[in-house]
């Protein structure tokens, strides 16, 4: 449809049979699927920054998140934690499996001090 929004006369048959001759495939995408368990009885972290992410000096406070990668040989579990004062990575990890924010963080801690 967007070929003719620009204003070009062309039918689907005819755009799918050039796609098949360029050996072009259409991606098709999914709904997004929730993947958050918002009802759950585990406790949740207190929240210390309260929105201010600006930070007066290094090392003050950090942000972080997880996030999962889809690869050919599974998914991929992906944490980092942000320094906000300088904007830059403190600490990652990868894994296979999903790692909890307190393993993540410690081993962020030792390696800002195995840096130092």
């Amino acid at each position: 449809m967007e070929l003719k929004e620009a204003g070009l006369d062309v039918g689907e048959r005819r755009v799918g049979r050039l796609m098949r001759i360029n050996s072009i495939k259409p991606v098709r995408t999914r709904k997004h699927k929730v993947t958050t368990d918002s009802h759950h009885r585990l406790g949740v972290a207190a929240n210390w920054l309260d929105g201010d992410f600006a930070a007066d000096a290094p090392n003050r406070k950090w942000a972080g998140d997880i996030t999962y990668i889809w690869t050919s040989e599974g998914w991929l579990y992906l944490a980092v934690i942000l320094d906000l004062h300088s904007r830059r990575v403190v600490g990652f990890l990868a894994s296979s499996a999903v790692v909890s924010s307190s393993r993540m963080a410690s081993r962020s801690i030792f390696a800002l001090n195995s840096a130092e």
